[in-house]
């Protein structure tokens, strides 16, 4: 008797990139393996090769492929959009729609990105910019006035507020969630802005040098923002600093230690920011205004801290890595409660919602080309997040 062959499915290469995309979105590119991945769908790690040449080509697909889904929704969205007004809303609702849907999609660009070859991050920036220029260009029939630097940063800011949604686990009921995004982004559009001028902003160098341990954790935050902890040695560390490894030992214990002071830092930064607008505030609103200043001007001012203490702190042992993300919810949850007050309406989840839009914007700008050079940008900044704080009023 003779046996038949067994059949490899025909969405295989599908079904690793599905296994593989929820891997990386739970515990991270660097801590996911090839057999990892295959084992998700119930294969060994060579037969994984016979569909992608390596994880980070894995990475590359899900990523692209999920432009391509972008882009094929939207299209037809952004064709409507000849006509600004009418168009408008069905554009926002659309994009709203696609960013809840594919949420950890999102959650995975934002934040393992990253790692993609360096071609793919071309051939994604490059497919992105396409439907970039699709918006700008009706943000620009919808507002006349704008100039092409204003008319980019408020098409920055409402793709940040669609992209908060990778930034935390709040759902709405759906219908909810979508107007909430879509009316949160229609503020952002609609937002007020002095019109720019092509002066870069300069920041001031510091009037005293840094001490060596200063120059290490400024050199070894950047490196993590840019490549991601597990990606980064004692070495590099050292040779961005000028120094050799070994002698990074005499200021930290090791690469963890760099990260903790890091995050530590980041943390006491925005409490004193914290508890200076809630000691100085006469209301609720007063508050969360005085807050949001509060925090673009942390922001602006801690470079490549933000992003480590968002993103990086998961590579901590585990006891530091939990009192960090206690402070970070802590930290949220003030807003969050102010907000409330403020709009007591929103449920706890849509008030996390527009919390986090804010913030996101916030974060993400200042590290925006064609965005970030803007000699306004503080004012933009706190103008956008009180905004879309006070949209829901």
């Amino acid at each position: 008797m003779t046996t038949s062959p067994v059949r490899r499915p025909r969405d295989r290469k599908a079904q690793l990139a599905t296994a593989a995309a929820d891997l990386f979105r739970r515990h991270g590119y660097h801590a996911v393996g090839v057999n990892d991945i295959a084992a998700a769908v119930g294969i060994t790690g060579p037969g994984m090769y016979r569909h992608f040449q390596n994880k980070q080509a894995v990475l590359g697909h899900v990523l692209l492929t999920g432009v391509d889904a972008l882009a094929a929704r939207l299209n037809g969205v952004l064709d409507g959009f000849g006509d600004p007004e009418s168009g408008l809303r069905p554009l926002l609702r659309a994009a709203a729609e696609i960013s809840i849907d594919q949420r950890d999609l999102t959650a995975l660009w934002r934040w393992q990105g990253r790692h993609l070859h360096q071609a793919d991050q071309k051939e994604i920036i490059r497919r992105t910019g396409v439907l970039l220029g699709g918006w700008q260009a009706g943000l620009r029939r919808l507002r006349p006035e704008l100039g092409d630097r204003d008319a980019l940063l408020l098409c920055f800011a409402a793709l940040s507020v669609f992209g908060s949604v990778g930034d935390h686990h709040a759902a709405p009921a759906r219908e909810r969630f979508v107007d909430l995004l879509a009316d949160l982004a229609e503020t952002a559009v609609r937002s007020p802005v002095v019109p720019s001028t092509e002066t870069t902003a300069v920041r001031p160098r510091p009037a005293v040098a840094a001490s060596r341990r200063e120059e290490l954790l400024t050199a070894a935050t950047r490196l993590f923002r840019d490549h991601g902890f597990h990606a980064v040695s004692m070495e590099d560390i050292g040779a961005a600093a000028g120094i050799a490894g070994p002698s990074i030992y005499r200021h930290f214990a090791g690469k963890s230690d760099i990260l903790l002071a890091a995050s530590r830092r980041m943390a006491d930064r925005l409490t004193l920011g914290l508890n200076d607008s809630l000691s100085e505030a006469t209301s609720p609103r007063d508050a969360l205004h005085r807050l949001a200043r509060s925090y673009v001007d942390t922001v602006l001012r801690s470079d490549d801290l933000i992003a480590v203490y968002a993103n990086e702190i998961g590579n901590l042992p585990e006891r530091d890595a939990k009192e960090m993300r206690r402070l970070q919810r802590a930290y949220v949850a003030e807003w969050v409660r102010l907000l409330r007050e403020v709009s007591p309406s929103l449920s706890d989840a849509e008030a996390r919602v527009v919390v986090q839009a804010a913030l996101t914007v916030v974060n993400d700008l200042p590290r925006t080309r064609g965005v970030n050079d803007r000699p306004r940008l503080a004012t933009e900044l706190t103008a956008l997040a009180v905004g879309l704080l006070d949209s829901q009023a």
